[in-house]
Parts: structure tokens; C-alpha cells; sequence
């Protein structure tokens, strides 16, 4: 079924629809698209940071597991070495998120990585990113938890960016496993709630100081309950689903970990047995469309496998070899 070379080959797809819709409200994008079931992929399929964090995680993962069973240290080595590489490339040229490139600024100087991160920032550069974390079959339940909150850590600190890149890593994980899109709403909230006050210092540390909280229980509920908050907005838009409508009306505009997280299940659910048409509704949207839509096709390809991808778009999508490999090796 090849669910893990499609959801990364999706979410690659849709971040390359959304990079030249990004920053552009519906009414210009409409000026040179007009129905958004037609938005056309470029020839040149560029991606931008978001495909290209996500394949520095796919590769941090990768060489952790060469090592032995995954944890915090055998993780945060190869990516922390990752995220500075990337931020040091000359490919990095996508218009980056500024808290993505301050925290590895402060990563590069080999300050500890609670120092390094921005525990103020709940942007959604972390869990636009985390999807290869969900793909990884023999990750446990804490496992998976950890990798997610550990890799938004070490740029976006804030604890509903944690929230959110676990819940982003979940979701992708439960669809690979063959939940039925139907059913997830339910079974992330319920994730939310078992989690809500379990703050994991072994992944973490002392991560929780650094904010103001009065105790890292409180630290890490303020963000679960922010995902709470909008998994009720999703709830209420899929009740009163508007395929035609900009998603970002019913769900947020994405620049915000909880909000990219919602609009991109939005436009999955919506259209959860037509993938091509997700991406596309999630890149034709006024906020972050190439986060949203990247989240979109992450979920999408989980759930259908790399058959959902037409061929000639795969073909043309810029990092593809690396996408299929890395694919590859956790399918």
C-alpha cells in the first residue's frame, strides 16, 4: 500500500500547490485560477521549507534508529545537526519561518536545546514537519509522543506546538494504521484528554522552566487545551461541511500550530476518498496553504497509500528521490 511513501510524497504535493498560493487571499488566486478543482501543479513542482524540514527530521530519524533504540539524546544529536545544515544551505531559500531560523541560530552555537528553542512560539513550523515521526512503525506510544514534542522543542517551545506536532504525528500514525477518516476526530480527542496534563521530562527536560507556568502539569495543558478548543471548531465545520467555502473561515488561517493542524484535517475530511482535490482545496485557501496543504496531503497519503498521487506529479515534485527513499524504508 506504500502509506508511508504516500504521505510523504503528499505532503511534498501539497506544499509545492501551495508555495505560489501562499500569502495570496482567494480573490487573487482566483485571477489566474478561478475554480479551486483545477489548480494546477507547476511544471517546476517546488517545495519550501516545509517539505525541506521534513525530510531534516526524515534523516535526524533515520540515522537515530541506525543507532539503537530511539530516546531524547540518540534523536536530538543528528537533528540538531540536521536543522543547522539546513539553515546554513543555500537551498534554504524558501521563505523560512523566522522562529525556524532564531532557533537554529542559537542551535548552531551548541547551547543546550531548552536554551535554543522559542517557548513563546506556537507558529506551525514544528508540526508541519513531524509527519515522518508517525510513519515509523515500531515507535511505542511514548516514543512517538517524545520524537513529536521533542523535535517542535527544539525551535518552537511552546507548549501547544507540542501539542499539536503530537497530535499531527498521531493522526498520520492511526491513519497508516487504517482508522477510518470517520473516526478520527473522536479518537484525537481522545488522545488529547488521556495527555493533557502528562508533561515527559525524559523527553523534555527542563523545558517547562523556561516558560512562566507554575509547574510543567500546567505548562503542557495550556496546550492541549488549545488543540481542544479547535478540534471543537472541526467538529462544528464537518457538521455543516461547505466544500466550497474557504477553509480557513471555519478553521484558522494555519500560521498557528493548532489552527494548520484543524484546516488541514478540515480539507482531508472533507474530501477523505479524493486526495488530489484535498490538496488542492487546502492550497486554494487564504492563510498558510502551503503548510495546510502539506498537512493535508500527509493525511491523505496515509490513509490511501501512494496510489493516490497521479503519476505525472509525482514525477515532477522537487526532492522526489529522497521522498521515495525515505518512504521506502518505512513502508
Amino acid at each position: 500500500m506504500g502509506k508511508a511513501t504516500g504521505a510523504l510524497l503528499g505532503l511534498a504535493i501539497g506544499d509545492a500547490l501551495g508555495h505560489r498560493t501562499e500569502f495570496d487571499e482567494i480573490e487573487h488566486i482566483a485571477q489566474y485560477c478561478e475554480d479551486w478543482r483545477r489548480l494546477p501543479l507547476p511544471e517546476k513542482a517546488l517545495v519550501t521549507d516545509d517539505t525541506q524540514m521534513t525530510l531534516a527530521l526524515g534523516r535526524a530519524l533515520r540515522t537515530a534508529l541506525e543507532r539503537g533504540p530511539l530516546g531524547p539524546l540518540r534523536l536530538e544529536r543528528p537533528l540538531r545537526e540536521e536543522f543547522v545544515e539546513w539553515w546554513r544551505s543555500p537551498e534554504n531559500n524558501r521563505a523560512p519561518g523566522m522562529t525556524c531560523m532564531r532557533s537554529c541560530w542559537r542551535l548552531s552555537d551548541g547551547r543546550r536545546w531548552q536554551e535554543a528553542s522559542d517557548v513563546g512560539s506556537k507558529g506551525c513550523g514544528a508540526n508541519m514537519r513531524v509527519a515522518p515521526i508517525g510513519l515509523v512503525k515500531e515507535l511505542s506510544p511514548r516514543q512517538l509522543s517524545g520524537a513529536a514534542q521533542l523535535q517542535s522543542a527544539l525551535t518552537h517551545g511552546h507548549p501547544t506546538a507540542l501539542a499539536a506536532s503530537d497530535l499531527t504525528a498521531y493522526a498520520v500514525r492511526r491513519l497508516a494504521e487504517g482508522l477510518p477518516p470517520a473516526g478520527l476526530t473522536a479518537e484525537l480527542r481522545a488522545y488529547a484528554l488521556a495527555n493533557r496534563t502528562r508533561y515527559d521530562e525524559f523527553w523534555l527536560g527542563d523545558l517547562a522552566q523556561h516558560a512562566q507556568d507554575p509547574s510543567p502539569e500546567h505548562f503542557i495543558a495550556r496546550g492541549w487545551d488549545e488543540c481542544l478548543g479547535v478540534l471543537d471548531r472541526l467538529d462544528a465545520a464537518l457538521a455543516a461541511p461547505d466544500v466550497e467555502a474557504d477553509p480557513c473561515l471555519a478553521t484558522g488561517e494555519g500560521w498557528i500550530a493548532e489552527e494548520a493542524l484543524a484546516t488541514g484535517l478540515l480539507c482531508f475530511l472533507l474530501l477523505p476518498d479524493d486526495p488530489v482535490a484535498a490538496v488542492r482545496r487546502a492550497a486554494y485557501s487564504s492563510g498558510d496553504s502551503d503548510s495546510i496543504a502539506c498537512l493535508t496531503g500527509a493525511f491523505a497519503g496515509a490513509h490511501l497509500g501512494e496510489q493516490a498521487w497521479p503519476a505525472d506529479w509525482v514525477e515532477r515534485i522537487e526532492y522526489r528521490d529522497e521522498l521515495l527513499a525515505l518512504g521506502a524504508l518505512w513502508d
